[in-house]
C-alpha cells in the first residue's frame, strides 16, 4: 500500500516509536527505522527488521519483560547514535579516553554497560528505596500496612512526577518532548487513514494511550498495588523483593497497555486518563521540520497490508 493512500477505516496500529536527539524511531511489524535531521539540514534514515520474539518470549505476562528490555537496549543504542548524527556528541572526557585506551574498540560497549548499571542503581535508590525508608519512618507512628503502602506509592509517584517536570524545562529535553509529540501525531494520523503530509499530521493530537509514559504510570499503579502485599518487617528485604517482583509486575503492565491500546471505551479511558494527563509534560507540539522527521521514520516500518500492524 502507498503511504499516501488513505484507508477505508481507522485502525488501531502496534506501530510505536521514540523520540532521539533530534530525530524519531519507528517500528514497525516487520521493519524498524531511524530519521535524525543532520546539522546541514538533511535527514538521514536508517532501516533494520524488527526483532520478533519467539517461543516463551511471546507468552502474555512474560512478553512484557522480553519487550520492555529491548526496547531499552535498542533505545538507548539508537539515542547514541541519535546524538553523533545530529552533531550533538559531546568531546569524549577523562574517564572515556581512559576506557579507549584500556578496552580499544570495546571502549563503546564498556561505557555504555557502566552507564546503564548507574543508571539502574540510580533508579533503584530513587524508586524503590528512598519510598521504602519514608515509608518505614511513617511505620513508626502508623501501624496499617495498607496506609504505609499507600504512603510509599505517593512518594514514589511524586518522585517520578518531579523528575520529568524538573527534566521538561532543560532546553535539549524540551526539544526532545517535540519531537515525542510529532511521533504521537504521526501515528495518529496514520490510523485515521489519512495521507501522511506535514498539513495532515499538524492538526492530530499530541497524547496517544499506548505512550511509553502511560506505561510507566501504569508500572507505578502495579507496582504499588503489588508492594501492599510485601512485608515491612526489614525495609532491605522489601526493596529486594520489590526488585525480584518487577518482572511481574512489567508483565501486568504490558498487558494493560495493550489491552487499553486495542479498545476503547469507559474502563480503557480510565486507565488511560493519568497517563494521557501526563504527556502534557513529555510531549510538545512539534514544528513542521520535526513532522517532517517523524514521517519520513514511519513511512519504511508501514506495512503493505495495513492489518499487519493492527494491534
Amino acid at each position: 500500500m502507498e503511504n499516501n493512500e488513505k484507508q477505508s477505516c481507522a485502525i488501531k496500529t502496534s506501530v510505536g516509536g521514540q523520540a532521539l536527539l533530534e530525530g524519531i524511531m519507528m517500528k514497525g511489524p516487520f521493519k524498524s527505522a531511524m530519521a535524525v535531521r543532520k546539522p546541514n539540514g538533511e535527514i538521514e534514515v536508517s532501516t533494520w527488521d524488527t526483532k520478533q520474539l519467539t517461543g516463551i518470549r511471546k507468552v502474555p505476562f512474560i512478553r512484557g519483560t522480553f519487550n520492555f528490555i529491548d526496547t531499552l537496549i535498542q533505545g538507548y543504542d539508537c539515542l547514541m547514535k541519535s546524538a553523533e548524527i545530529s552533531g550533538q556528541e559531546e568531546e569524549p572526557d577523562k574517564f572515556e579516553l581512559w576506557l579507549n585506551k584500556v578496552f580499544g574498540k570495546a571502549a563503546g560497549a564498556v561505557f555504555s554497560t557502566v552507564i546503564t548499571v548507574l543508571a539502574a542503581v540510580l533508579a533503584i535508590g530513587l524508586f524503590f528505596g528512598v519510598p521504602a525508608l519514608i515509608g518505614g519512618f511513617a511505620g513508626k507512628f502508623i501501624e496499617n500496612t495498607v496506609a504505609l503502602s499507600a504512603i510509599e506509592g505517593v512518594v514514589k509517584i511524586a518522585i517520578f512526577l518531579a523528575y520529568i517536570i524538573g527534566v521538561s524545562k532543560m532546553e535539549d529535553i524540551h526539544r526532545t518532548f517535540m519531537y515525542h509529540g510529532a511521533e504521537h501525531k504521526t501515528i495518529f494520523c496514520y490510523e485515521q487513514g489519512l495521507e501522511l503530509t506535514v498539513e495532515n499530521v499538524r492538526k492530530q493530537k499530541r497524547f496517544h494511550p499506548r505512550c511509553g509514559t502511560s506505561f510507566l504510570l501504569i508500572v507505578l499503579v502495579v507496582s504499588i498495588l503489588a508492594s501492599s502485599v510485601i512485608t515491612w518487617e526489614s525495609v532491605l528485604i522489601r526493596v529486594g523483593l520489590k526488585i525480584l517482583m518487577l518482572p511481574v509486575v512489567v508483565g501486568i503492565s504490558y498487558e494493560i497497555i495493550k489491552f487499553a491500546g486495542r479498545h476503547d471505551n469507559w474502563f480503557t479511558r480510565i486507565i488511560s486518563a493519568p497517563g494521557l494527563w501526563f504527556q502534557n509534560f513529555t510531549t510538545q507540539e512539534p514544528d513542521d521540520s520535526m513532522i517532517e522527521v517523524a514521517i519520513a521514520a514511519v513511512t519504511p516500518v508501514l506495512p503493505e497490508n495495513p492489518e499487519d500492524a493492527a494491534y
